[in-house]
């Protein structure tokens, strides 16, 4: 894993230059990415990170790179709108933008099923149902590598967002949001917001889990902490892995 940090200042386009570069050292052979990326809910600096991601990758003879937005029951966003969250210049053109469909039975695959009893266990047996794993079958694709991003800040579902929530529930079916939400809500929202390890978490993980074992290419994760000073977004740590 790696990590660059600066809590009490801001980091540099420099610093975030040279970890990107180091982070993708040993991808020499990527030809085709996949990027899953925040929506338009999310703040963060992925604007920031992108460019520095293309460029890398271009270099190393990348010839197709796609995005997917893991906005899981949020609107979709205009091509314009994801340019802009990306912070794609007009030399810089993706291949594909794909707003993730989670009510378009097509554009998902079924990787696995959470069991009833650990549901039942992370409910205090409020919930007793197994749940499919249902994801966006893009993760299944031909891809030589796949990066994610997300930006950890307090959830009232999860504890914190970023991480593997971009995939379980940013890119799941209809079903398995559904159920994330009304599990937090079943557990109590004051006890899960701000805290590291919760039972949502614990779902998260374990969705997780069914995802990673059908994807078969590197995964890399992008995780920002930042702090938000009116509009603009100041970086404070990059961890990646």
């Amino acid at each position: 894993m790696l990590s660059i940090e600066n809590l009490k200042g801001e980091l540099t386009e420099e610093q975030l230059k040279e970890i990107v570069k180091e982070s993708l050292k040993d991808f020499s052979c990527v030809k085709k990415v996949l990027l899953i990326h925040p929506d338009y809910t999310r703040t963060d600096f992925t604007d920031k990170l992108i460019p520095l991601i293309y460029q890398e990758l271009k270099n190393k003879g990348m010839t197709q790179i796609d995005s997917l937005n893991a906005g899981g029951t949020h609107r979709e966003m205009a091509e314009e709108e994801i340019r802009s969250k990306l912070g794609l210049s007009s030399q810089i053109n993706f291949d594909n933008y794909y707003n993730h469909e989670y009510t378009n039975p097509q554009s998902l695959v079924t990787v696995g099923e959470i069991p009833a009893s650990f549901v039942a266990e992370k409910t205090q047996d409020e919930l007793s149902q197994s749940i499919p794993v249902v994801v966006n079958k893009l993760i299944t694709e031909d891809y030589d590598l796949i990066i994610a991003l997300s930006g950890t800040v307090p959830h009232e579902a999860a504890g914190y967002a970023g991480g593997l929530k971009v995939f379980f529930p940013g890119i799941s079916g209809p079903g398995v949001i559904d159920f994330f939400h009304w599990a937090a809500v079943i557990v109590g929202i004051p006890k899960i917001i701000g805290s590291i390890s919760n039972s949502a978490r614990e779902v998260i993980n374990k969705g997780s889990s069914y995802v990673f074992n059908k994807i078969k290419v590197p995964v890399l994760s992008f995780n920002m902490l930042f702090e938000e000073k009116g509009h603009p977004v100041i970086p404070k740590g990059l961890y990646i892995g």
